[in-house]
């Protein structure tokens, strides 16, 4: 998830996503709206005394809204880092805690498949919001009444933490919850399966918070959407993981001599006459038989149709190579295409020279394969002199 990165703490780069910066303050303005019937929530919860006209005068609502709104996402900044110090503790890297419009979500480098770590890390961030309830509420039982406004702050801290908690260990799965339930059911199940089964459960469950949310709240609807949306990715990319388990790049990709390239000095024009006989929208680009970039469709479209025959390949293409080596694992290659949005990537040996090229579509094909070969088969590693033929 990308955001506006704010800082960096325990060396986890802290973003803000553009959905929070629309989401904090109407925030602020629905609590400042609603003051009145919160205090009176509270005083009945705790048994206090707050005065409730005199914070409903003037701008105070308002600067008490903005106060409770900004205390709710830090408590969420501080669930977050319950997960990702966890998760740290037991050698996991965290690429980024970021609050966006749901509250806030730590992205892991690579996700836990120990279920005892990975049910120590789920239940750690509720756990935090547990204790910054308490806290909230021992300081709200100590002040005196004359601080009503810093009461009622603390007070509505000390009753969202303890509903964010509980929330969050409904199975609604990729929540916390959800992940206890994959935790224990990857007791005795692969964690693949574990983790559809409680992928399933959370589909459901956003079903029925969909259907909820329909009678009495529509942000509960938008939540049920992004909650059934994150359960069927996550258990793609488990599926997807298992399959490509043991498998390389190498085994995977088309091998330099089977792989279409083009000189740096090819003309635009040739170019798309190559893409239309061809039916490639990519290519590597080599001068002197060493790979310098790479070339797309989208890249020829920036030249005029006049002007065509006049530019080269060297002038639209990207020098700028992401590649991967032929031994990395096929998963890799996914994760790498995904991080810098390419659908293909040169791979390139220890030796710098190319050695053949990695596709969405290569690992969608090889996916389908392995799926209809079953899981009880193997996939024999592929040796660099194999003779492959086309495609």
């Amino acid at each position: 998830m990308r955001g506006i990165r704010i800082g960096r703490v325990f060396g986890i780069p802290i973003q803000l996503n553009l959905t929070f910066l629309l989401i904090l303050p109407l925030f602020a303005w629905l609590i400042g709206s609603d003051v009145d019937e919160l205090v009176q929530v509270i005083n009945e919860l705790f048994g206090s005394a707050i005065d409730a006209a005199a914070l409903t005068t003037g701008s105070i609502p308002w600067i008490l809204g903005s106060a409770a709104a900004i205390g709710l996402f830090l408590c969420v900044l501080f669930h977050e880092f319950g997960h990702s110090l966890v998760a740290m503790h037991y050698g996991y890297e965290i690429d980024s805690i970021t609050l966006w419009l749901f509250g806030g979500v730590a992205s892991f480098a690579e996700m836990p498949e120990d279920w005892r770590q990975e049910l120590v890390i789920a239940v750690a961030g509720p756990i935090v919001s547990v204790a910054l309830g308490v806290i909230s509420f021992v300081g709200f039982v100590v002040l005196p009444a004359t601080q009503g406004s810093v009461k009622f702050v603390l007070g509505y801290l000390a009753l969202t933490n303890i509903l964010l908690a509980v929330f969050n260990m409904l199975p609604g799965f990729p929540m916390d919850g959800g992940r206890v339930l994959r935790a224990l059911l990857a007791r005795r199940r692969s964690h693949a399966r574990a983790t559809k089964l409680a992928a399933e459960v959370g589909k459901m469950f956003a079903f029925l918070l969909g259907i909820f949310g329909l009678f009495y709240n529509l942000f509960l609807v938008a939540l049920a959407f992004f909650i059934y949306m994150g359960a069927s990715s996550e258990a793609q990319q488990t599926v997807m993981k298992a399959a490509f388990e043991d498998v390389t790049v190498r085994d995977v990709m088309t091998p330099r001599e089977k792989l279409d390239v083009v000189d740096i000095r090819t003309s635009v024009s040739e170019l798309l006459d190559r893409m239309f006989y061809e039916r490639h929208t990519g290519y590597p680009v080599v001068q002197n038989g060493r790979l310098v970039g790479m070339v797309t469709l989208n890249d020829a479209r920036t030249v005029d149709e006049v002007e065509r025959d006049a530019y080269i390949v060297k002038d639209v293409m990207s020098g700028e190579l992401t590649t991967i080596s032929p031994s990395a694992d096929a998963m890799d290659a996914i994760t790498t295409m995904q991080q810098h949005g390419v659908g293909r990537l040169p791979v390139v040996d220890d030796e710098g020279e190319l050695v053949g090229l990695i596709s969405r579509s290569d690992l969608v094909t090889a996916l389908n394969i392995i799926q209809s070969r079953g899981p009880s088969t193997s996939i024999r590693p592929r040796d660099p002199t194999d003779v492959i033929e086309p495609r």
